[in-house]
Formats: structure tokens, C-alpha cells, sequence
């Protein structure tokens, strides 16, 4: 039996179309079929009450990193992408459109020509005039868009994907397993049954020597303790070096503008899906895992600590995001510093000192001049004196590793 990969999406967005380019051939490598299934994202969002355009919320660090990581992205893949001035623009004609025309060739057709209208011909798919148009050149009659077949058929497909639990677009589905996001197709792959090189495994280029990483971190955050297990492997593979930059990340979203807990403020559906792709993307890195019972996390004290004591820093996220283990809490806190060989009370002391705070606050503040808005980040410095890079994100690993191999992205 064919295995069938199950691709909800909608136009407008950009991650959709990005994914859109690169399932089918994802697909077919591994033996697999593809079903295009046309939602309206905007539906999802009222059914979870989620911000019709989530993007307004964004601080502006946020907003210029996810237009930047759209624009690598497209590069990385070879495919255009030019953002409408008018984006969010309203798609719902046109996903009737490829509702109404079923499944099958046709429709896929249809959904190239509507993603390549949208994200590189520039053209308005709120207009009524377009579309039909867009309908016509493949020889369907724009009439079925106001069907009952293609309204009700939408509003079905829009329900099917709000039952699997989606909260956006691009959602990849392979059985009761579904993953959300153009770069979580390395996920949908495994599933298929293909195990893949992970970033920094293996020779994959001559290193580029002299190469720096700054390492923006909070031990606040699952997703520092992720990254915080592979990068300076990933580093090392490609001659480049880590230095371990601890952030009060508290202090950096109250400056940009972020709330100060995120993953508390998402909505249930994507908060339920964080924690699995937390748990899925250990198992990736083959680390453990445990979310803390105890969240969320106080992490100046041990954030400083970092700063006198760096060798103490894989102990300390081992022991939250691990082992279960409060290191906001003094005693525990005390106890990780003597299991790690150093002396808790002069630990402790230097890192109360005047300048181990100032250290922690220029850091702070260093990650924000850099555009940092959360962490873990990574500022990549080359030997021949570039701009530095800015990746946001434990998923960016193979980012980082395409850029110590000499990829320059788009800048924006």
C-alpha cells in the first residue's frame, strides 16, 4: 500500500508555499503519494479563537526574523518569494476554487498557479476578477466557486484539520502523525521511513576555520536546552567556535516588547503541540527530556553562575530540563555547583558580585543591539570579517550548518 502524506494548506501563507514546492519530490523519494487538501486558514483561526493575523502581535525583532527566515528559506530551495504589500490578502474564492475542482492533477495545477499568483506574480487573489481568471487558463469554469459542493467541501476540509489539532498552515500529516511548518519536513521523511544525516554528523564540506558563534541562552527555555546539546558539536564539525553568551531572556522581552512567559500565552492547540515537538525533536538529537514540573523558571542566580563558572552550564540545563530538578531552588542550586567539582559558597558569592551582574546585563543588552528576540540565538562571525548572520532557534540548526559551510543568506 502506497503511504499518503496529507497536506493542509492555504495561499496566504508563505510557509505553505514554500512547502508546497518541495513535498511532492519529498514525497515521491520515498515512495509516498500526496493529498492536496485546500483549508482556509483564517477558519482554523476563529475555531481556536487565535489573532486573525498573528504577525501584528510580533515584537519588531520577531517580525524583521520571520520575514528574514521566509526570504533564506526560499533562497535555500531556489524559488521566488516577494512579499504583497498587502498581505494578509483573502483567499477564500480561491480555496473554494480548488475545493470545487477535487482531487487530482488539476487541482494541483490550480494550487501552483494560485501560490505562484500570490508569492511571485504579485497578483491580488482578493480580487474576485483573478482568480476566475486563474480558473479560466486552466479551463474550469469560475462558477463552481460559489457552488454549495465547493463551500461545504471547504468548511470540511477547514473542520478536518481544526479536529487534528492545527493552529496554522503548512500541516504534513502521515497517519495520525502531523507535524506543522515548512521545516519540519525532515520529520515527515523519518516517518516515510528514511533516516537522515542530523546537522554536524559526518564530513559534509571543508570547515571554514575562524568562524565564531555567538551563543545567545537562558537556561529559561526548552528550547536553549536543546540547542545547548549540539552546538558546539555542530561547531566543532565545521572548525567554528562557541562562546556562551547567558541572557536574562525575561529582560530582553519586556525590552522588545514580548510577553514574558510565550508558550503560556499560545493558544491550547499550539501549546499542545509544542511540548510533543519538544519531546519530538529530543528524541531527534537522542537526548532525554522532561518538561519541569516546576514552570516557569527564576534563572538569574543561575544564569550568573554560568558567568563564573561556564563548565557548569550543560550540568544546570541537564538538571532542569532533564532530571527534574529546581535550580531556582538555593539548595539544589548549591548541590549542582558541588557535583560539578566547584565550591557552592565562592561560586555563589562571585556571582553575587557587582560585576557578574553587569556581565549578565551586557549581555543582555548585547543580544538585543545583535536583533536577538529570544533565544537560544546564534550571531555567526566569519574569519574573513562579514556581516554577522543572526539565526533564531534550536530548528535552525542545519541553518547554522549551511552557513558555516559558506551559505550567505538574504539579508533582508
Amino acid at each position: 500500500m502506497i503511504p499518503e502524506v496529507r497536506f493542509y494548506y492555504d495561499v496566504v501563507c508563505p510557509y505553505a508555499y514554500l512547502a508546497s514546492t518541495q513535498i511532492e519530490a519529498l514525497a515521491a523519494a520515498e515512495g509516498a503519494q500526496v493529498s492536496w487538501r485546500p483549508i482556509l486558514l483564517g477558519g482554523v483561526f476563529r475555531a481556536i479563537d487565535a489573532p486573525q493575523v498573528p504577525a501584528a502581535s510580533m515584537s519588531p525583532p520577531r517580525a524583521r526574523l520571520n520575514l528574514l527566515d521566509m526570504q533564506r528559506w526560499a533562497d535555500r530551495w531556489g524559488v521566488p518569494l516577494d512579499m504583497p504589500s498587502a498581505h494578509p490578502r483573502r483567499t477564500v474564492a480561491a480555496m473554494r476554487l480548488l475545493v470545487g475542482v477535487g482531487e487530482g492533477p488539476l487541482r494541483i495545477a490550480l494550487t501552483r498557479a494560485l501560490f505562484r499568483a500570490y508569492w511571485a506574480e504579485g497578483r491580488d487573489l482578493a480580487d474576485r476578477a483573478v482568480v476566475d481568471a486563474i480558473a479560466r487558463e486552466h479551463g474550469v469554469d469560475p462558477a463552481i466557486i460559489d457552488g454549495e459542493e465547493a463551500r461545504a467541501g471547504l468548511f470540511a476540509s477547514t473542520a478536518e484539520a481544526t479536529a487534528l489539532g492545527a493552529f496554522g498552515v503548512p500541516v504534513i500529516a502521515v497517519g495520525e502523525r502531523w507535524w506543522w511548518g515548512q521545516d519540519r519536513l525532515h520529520f515527515v521523511q523519518e516517518a516515510l521511513g528514511e533516516r537522515l544525516r542530523r546537522p554536524g554528523e559526518g564530513v559534509c564540506a571543508p570547515p571554514r576555520p575562524g568562524a565564531t558563534i555567538d551563543f545567545f541562552h537562558d537556561f529559561s527555555s526548552p528550547f536553549s536546552y536543546l540547542a545547548s546539546t549540539q552546538i558546539e558539536r555542530v561547531a566543532a564539525a565545521h572548525g567554528a567556535s562557541v562562546r556562551w553568551r547567558p541572557i536574562l531572556l525575561g529582560a530582553l522581552f519586556r525590552d522588545v516588547g514580548t510577553v514574558d512567559v510565550p508558550l503560556l500565552a499560545m493558544s491550547p492547540p499550539k501549546q499542545r503541540y509544542i511540548g510533543r515537538d519538544l519531546e519530538e525533536w529530543a528524541r531527534y538529537w537522542g537526548v532525554p527530556f522532561r518538561f519541569p514540573s516546576h514552570f516557569p523558571i527564576r534563572t538569574v542566580t543561575p544564569l550568573r553562575v554560568a558567568l563564573v563558572a561556564p563548565e557548569l552550564s550543560a550540568a544546570l540545563y541537564r538538571a532542569c530540563w532533564a532530571e527534574d530538578r529546581a535550580i531556582d531552588d538555593p539548595a539544589v542550586l548549591a548541590a549542582i555547583i558541588a557535583e560539578g567539582g566547584r565550591d557552592p559558597e565562592a561560586v555563589l558569592a562571585e556571582a553575587s558580585s557587582p560585576a557578574i551582574k553587569e556581565a549578565l546585563r551586557a549581555n543582555t543588552a548585547a543580544a538585543e543591539t545583535e536583533g536577538c528576540c529570544g533565544v537560544p540565538s546564534c550571531v555567526v562571525r566569519d574569519a574573513e570579517g562579514g556581516d554577522p548572520i543572526l539565526l533564531w532557534g534550536q530548528d535552525r540548526l542545519a541553518m547554522l550548518e549551511w552557513v558555516l559551510d559558506g551559505w550567505r543568506p538574504p539579508r533582508g
